[in-house]
């Protein structure tokens, strides 16, 4: 009995092994491993927060000389301009903008990326004890917070969640789908008749890109988020959307079996939404997630959804989207035309 139970234990684990779930079983406490240490900050990096200063504002001196006494704390960029402020926080080099408050003299305005975030809540606490220790109890110098990206915790995560359903159509579903119409023979004999191997190829694309506009569309649905630039969303849902149901396809040529197909679709699927989904958090990670193409179409997402920004201002976005889908279509559709695995 022991023996026949090791037995079939030993070709489990073979089993596990041929079609690379093993691999899965070790690069996943790997990849979470790399992400936690390019996330994770010292002590030291947190407690000092990063602000932008406007060459041109006059700001009051007792604020200015504060300021600099802080120098432990408080690092200062000076920015020449306010739309320059805008372009180092959404590239997470700086915390926050000092501005003038036209209203009431003397105050200043902190421009932030979003208001529930601890660095906001950071900077706060650290300019109430600058003035609390320069002048007492008068006036707080911060009388506004004015964020970039506007809207609750909810809609700042929407662009996370549609980035996970359009790799999770993408990345797992398209993949297994390929392998097993490869695995039972069906491709095969569906290329004996009239159809040809383009017309499978887009059809099986128009199907991926159909799955992940409708997981999107319920998600609006049942949140109820609305969008004020409504075309300019919907061009980058269907560049990401066949962007990576290209990359699914071509991935699913690469694997002889299902098992092997859902299994090197995690392996990308977590490396392409992590980095992304977190570079909020780090700005170690936002230097790498721009790498991966998965960032080219979150990115955008953000502007759009959260900054009601154009497409103007993201071509280059959408041209790549569309380029590596097109490379993605062409490498299925060689591996097609040599039968790969098949």
């Amino acid at each position: 009995m022991i023996k026949n139970i090791l037995a079939l234990a030993c070709n489990d684990l073979a089993i596990a092994f041929k079609n690379k779930t093993l691999y899965l079983i070790l690069f996943i406490p790997l990849f979470v491993f790399i992400s936690l240490t390019l996330i994770d900050r010292t002590d030291q990096e947190v407690s000092k927060i990063s602000i932008g200063l406007v060459r041109n504002y006059a700001y009051a001196p007792r604020i200015l000389q504060s300021i600099a006494a802080a120098e432990k704390f408080i690092e200062v960029t000076w920015v020449l301009n306010e739309e320059e402020g805008h372009r180092l926080l959404k590239e997470k080099q700086i915390d926050g903008v000092l501005l003038g408050n036209e209203k009431i003299p003397d105050s200043l305005v902190l421009l932030v990326l979003k208001k529930e975030s601890l660095h906001t809540l950071a900077i706060v606490q650290s300019f109430a004890a600058l003035q609390k220790a320069a002048e007492g109890n008068n006036t707080n110098w911060l009388t506004d917070i004015k964020a970039l990206q506007a809207g609750g915790i909810q809609r700042q995560t929407l662009p996370t969640w549609i980035l996970m359903l359009v790799l999770l159509v993408g990345f797992i579903i398209l993949p297994a789908q390929v392998a097993e119409e490869k695995e039972k023979k069906l491709l095969l004999a569906l290329l004996q008749t009239p159809v040809r191997e383009v017309e499978w190829l887009i059809a099986k694309v128009i199907t991926g890109m159909i799955l992940a506009m409708i997981a999107v569309l319920f998600l609006h649905l049942l949140g109820g988020f609305g969008v004020v630039k409504l075309l300019d969303y919907i061009a980058f849902i269907v560049a990401g959307s066949f962007c990576f149901s290209a990359f699914g396809i071509f991935l699913g040529f690469l694997c002889r079996d299902q098992a092997s197909a859902r299994t090197m679709g995690v392996l990308f699927y977590l490396p392409l939404l992590l980095p992304s989904a977190l570079s909020d958090f780090s700005q170690k990670l936002t230097v790498v997630a721009p790498l991966l193409p998965s960032y080219q179409f979150y990115a955008p997402l953000q502007s759009i959804l959260l900054e009601d920004d154009r497409i103007t201002n993201m071509l280059f976005d959408l041209t790549y989207l569309f380029l590596a889908g097109a490379v993605m279509f062409y490498l299925s559709h060689v591996l097609m035309k040599k039968r790969w695995l098949m």
